[in-house]
């Protein structure tokens, strides 16, 4: 069992950047792929980014390529969300979600153990 809290998030205006932080602890998190989901009210859970266990493999949807980057620090149980040029529709919820699976998925029914989330809104 692995445990996630997210942190981070806020009222931000989109100028500026901003970045997610995913601690883990219980088991080896090193042991698990890690991806961040969003859900704004009203709307599906959608995927955002993955991120291979050793760190070398990454994964995006197209809204967020090339404004968010997805990295981890294994020795510190930690995989952050880089938000740049950060837009009023990036506004959700965001999770971060952890599988023990070993190809690069998206769908949320894969990953095992959740985070509660936390808000991000992004204001003009």
């Amino acid at each position: 069992q692995v445990q996630l809290v997210e942190s981070g998030g806020g009222l931000e205006q989109a100028v500026g950047s901003l970045r997610l932080s995913c601690a883990a602890s219980g088991r080896t998190f090193s042991i698990y792929a890690v991806g961040w989901f969003r859900q704004a009210p009203g709307k599906e859970r959608e995927f955002v980014a993955r991120i291979s266990k050793s760190g070398t493999t990454t994964r995006y949807v197209d809204s967020v390529k090339g404004r968010f980057t997805i990295s981890r620090d294994n020795a510190q149980n930690t995989v952050y969300l880089q938000m740049n040029g950060r837009k009023p529709e990036d506004t959700a919820l965001y999770y971060c979600a952890a599988d023990s699976g070993v190809s690069n998925r998206a769908s949320p029914s894969v990953y095992e153990h959740w985070g509660r989330g936390t808000q991000v809104t992004v204001s003009s």
